[in-house]
């Protein structure tokens, strides 16, 4: 069967393209943008490992050891010794995450994932291949940070394709080979297909992508009912799913924090709270968007999780408002001396400021 990446002399018509773009340890690499001098060192980007901190991006020096996104950073530290952990900067995040986004944008619409992910629907493209490796090196070159991209007919495709040849990987999967192109891949890689899954299908004997595509169906239904046919589809690299540049309003924006060791400290608390409302606001305010709705997020020592809310008739963009809501939510959910292992602020009920006036200080 042919290489579903190789080129050929008379391209097929693409009835749709999708380009899933894909940061390269886009964490560890924004910082490696202020110390350069990092470059080439065993490196994370996470929380202490004295702490429950966990590791959010790893350096491709620091994977040769085994350390991996996700991973607890005390188990980090014990595979590789001489790891370097840095935090977050979150201000340099964004907007680095919001230049490559302003790049996609240049070339099709854009449904952003996360702040190092997106898909860009080139279906108007002459020539997607041609296009889907210009976006990927401009985005580098314009942004200084790497990147990886999948090109092909579906997102689910696209997604496993930007995946294949990291980092700075360009892989193009041609109309018509993608289900070759799955073929010898492991069920995991397929979006939807997470480790339960991938167990039951492996009390199957279904391991591969390839298998799964022609597994008999009756033997599917019998583990999964409903979902059998729908995985089955996946395998072969059926997605349907239309790239959704327009997500719609956020309905809801929120901060919270996991503390390195449980606090009964009423002080640490509020000083927390203080500093997420805070944060909740200027993110209001940075989407031009009014809350009426303060939330404040609870979890206890023994993982009890809950939340409680606060709507008032007045709109607000403003820290005094959340943070004077969060500390009351606060003060009449915390039972004085419970420990507290994390804590959450947010607003909802999001609307333009338009046609409804701002109240300067709402009702007491």
């Amino acid at each position: 069967m042919p290489d579903p990446r190789s080129p050929i002399a008379d391209p097929p018509a693409w009835p749709r393209a999708v380009l899933h773009l894909d940061m390269d340890a886009f964490f560890v690499n924004v910082h490696l943008l202020e110390r350069p001098e990092d470059a080439g060192l065993p490196l994370v980007v996470g929380g202490r490992p004295e702490g429950r901190g966990v590791v959010a991006s790893a350096s491709y020096e620091a994977r040769q050891f085994g350390v991996r996104s996700a991973m607890p950073t005390a188990r980090a530290l014990r595979l590789c010794p001489q790891l370097k952990i840095v935090g977050f900067n979150w201000s340099r995040i964004r907007s680095c995450s919001q230049q490559v986004m302003v790049v996609l944008a240049r070339y099709g619409p854009v449904e952003k994932v996360s702040v190092d992910e997106a898909y860009v629907d080139g279906s108007a493209w002459a020539d997607p291949p041609a296009l889907a490796r210009e976006l990927r090196e401009a985005v580098e070159a314009e942004t200084s940070l790497p990147a990886s991209a999948g090109l092909a007919t579906s997102k689910l495709v696209a997604k496993v394709a930007s995946d294949h040849q990291k980092p700075r990987g360009f892989t193009v999967v041609l109309p018509g080979e993608e289900e070759a192109f799955l073929a010898p891949l492991p069920v995991r890689a397929i979006w939807g297909i997470g480790p339960r899954t991938t167990e039951r299908l492996a009390r199957l004997g279904i391991t591969t992508c390839g298998q799964l595509a022609h597994a008999d169906l009756e033997t599917l239904q019998g583990t999964f009912g409903r979902r059998a046919e729908e995985l089955r589809l996946r395998a072969q690299g059926v997605d349907p799913r239309p790239v959704q540049a327009d997500a719609g309003r956020r309905k809801s924006l929120s901060q919270e924090i996991t503390f390195s060791e449980d606090v009964a400290d009423p002080a640490v608390m509020k000083r927390e709270l203080v500093e997420m409302g805070e944060a909740v606001a200027a993110l209001l305010r940075e989407r031009s968007l009014v809350a009426n709705t303060v939330v404040v997020k609870f979890r206890w020592a023994d993982f009890t999780t809950f939340t409680r809310q606060r709507t008032v008739e007045y709109s607000f963009d403003d820290a005094e408002t959340v943070v004077r809501l969060a500390l009351a939510l606060w003060a009449e959910n915390w039972p004085v001396g419970q420990r507290v292992r994390l804590l959450g602020v947010g607003v909802s009920n999001l609307q333009e400021p338009a046609g409804r006036q701002l109240s300067l200080f709402g009702p007491e």
